[in-house]
């Protein structure tokens, strides 16, 4: 595949798997703090979560959740039903 952008350094990974512990916004929090530590990311405000309670299908009911990083983010999405979650770091670092 071409990069369309050279002069730009960007990463990203994307971090996809089924869980088993019971996940809540503290977990999340903790989830975040873990990764961004461990991933040596700065952080400049708390993470956001979101979790809409049923004002969407059944099958998609969980968390969204964002930390913003001083050189980009983490979006974390996580479904309570099939206990899954998807998470997409993206750094200019």
């Amino acid at each position: 595949m071409r990069d369309l952008a050279p002069d730009i350094v960007r990463q990203r990974i994307l971090i996809e798997g089924y869980y088993t512990v019971a996940v809540d916004e503290e977990v999340i929090r903790e989830f975040f703090a873990h990764i961004t530590k461990r991933l040596d990311l700065r952080t400049y405000d708390v993470p956001v979560i979101f979790a809409p309670g049923g004002e969407g299908k059944d099958a998609n009911e969980g968390f969204d959740a964002f930390v913003p990083l001083i050189d980009s983010g983490i979006s974390l999405y996580v479904w309570t039903g099939p206990r899954f979650l998807s998470a997409v770091a993206f750094t200019c670092k």
